[in-house]
């Protein structure tokens, strides 16, 4: 085989591999079922933050130990343990996405957080209507 044949199935061997690379890693958003029916395995699960639920929290006892609840998609609720601050303003976000794993039925262990904050614009859309002047 010729030298340019060899360096041509290189280069398509390291194209294809990149290409596994940056695809193994995306994910999409699964519900906490999934997440229970597959144990050890990291998912991303996006949900709303139940409000009405006890938050635990205490930086003077442990800084890096937060817990709360949320629902996923299909209303599925778990308690949320996450090894790290709590988020400023979780409570103000409308979606929160937590990676982790599920550690059993009921809780999940969340490596990151990620929040979904209110549009700062929706407000400000509402209150420009009220005060645009009649035409």
């Amino acid at each position: 085989m010729k030298k340019s044949g060899i360096i041509a199935l290189l280069v398509i061997a390291v194209a294809v591999a990149i290409m596994i690379a940056t695809f193994s890693d995306t994910s999409s958003y699964v519900t906490f079922k999934t997440a229970t029916d597959n144990p050890g395995v990291e998912f991303h699960v996006v949900g709303k933050l139940l409000l009405d639920k006890p938050q635990d929290y205490n930086p003077e006892k442990d800084p890096n130990y937060f817990t709360f609840y949320m629902t996923d998609s299909t209303q599925n609720e778990m308690k949320i343990i996450f090894h790290d601050a709590k988020p400023t303003d979780i409570e103000r976000s409308e979606k929160v996405v937590v990676i982790g794993k599920a550690l059993n039925d009921s809780e999940f262990e969340a490596s990151k957080i990620l929040q979904k904050c209110p549009s700062k614009y929706k407000n400000e859309q509402v209150v420009a209507a009220e005060n645009a002047e009649p035409q």
